[in-house]
């Protein structure tokens, strides 16, 4: 199990869920109305991949410098169109990239409880059950949608295809698994974002988050 030391015992919240559920709106309130630290585990994972960063140089020596822009960055299309080429496979890419970014999660928590300027700490990632950050949280919460209203927001904000939504709701766990492994559920089906913060209000008084 990993271990967070010494600091001021601020609790970490997870948030988590499928494409197109609002996360991102989720994140901004507690953000905002609440001056939580947040962290974005893609944005981590993005950083560590920079030149200079843990993963940077490992990246090039899976997958090659055809996988660099013209600055010298590595082009995540090009590298994720790499990592699922025939005779390759993306676990590689997962087992370069997720340990680094557990790595750096535990270090930025350590560094916020130093600071102790945020009442509590939230972590945020599609695939925080999956890999394993149940041990990490005190709590992780699902963040549901309607299908039809992820439907409709997968396609008016992100152009997705019927196709690529069917591709994407496959590959997720259902609305079932999430509910079994999380710890309080947050609908955001709903336009009227007082209906969701309201929620979340309760939530973390209930959990005593704050």
């Amino acid at each position: 199990m990993w271990v967070i030391t010494g600091m001021k015992r601020i609790k970490v919240l997870g948030i988590t869920g499928g494409v197109g559920a609002g996360k991102s709106t989720i994140l901004n309130y507690l953000s905002e109305t609440y001056h939580a630290a947040v962290l974005q585990l893609d944005n981590a994972a993005h950083r560590l991949m920079e030149p200079g960063q843990e993963c940077y140089r490992r990246i090039l020596e899976l997958f090659g410098e055809d996988i660099l822009d013209e600055e010298g960055r590595i082009d995540r299309g090009k590298l994720y169109q790499a990592a699922f080429s025939e005779g390759k496979s993306p676990e590689i890419l997962n087992r370069t990239v997720h340990p680094a970014v557990k790595e750096y999660v535990l270090r930025w928590i350590e560094e916020q409880r130093q600071i102790a300027s945020a009442p509590f700490l939230v972590l945020e990632a599609a695939l925080l059950l999956e890999d394993g950050y149940s041990r990490i949280c005190d709590e992780i919460w699902f963040i549901r949608v309607d299908e039809n209203v992820r439907r409709e927001r997968l396609m008016s904000s992100r152009g997705y295809t019927e196709k690529k939504i069917e591709e994407i709701l496959k590959n997720q766990k259902t609305e079932k698994e999430f509910q079994e492994e999380c710890q309080f559920t947050v609908d955001n089906s709903n336009d009227i974002l007082e209906n969701t913060y309201e929620q979340i209000d309760r939530g973390l008084r209930e959990h005593e988050f704050v």
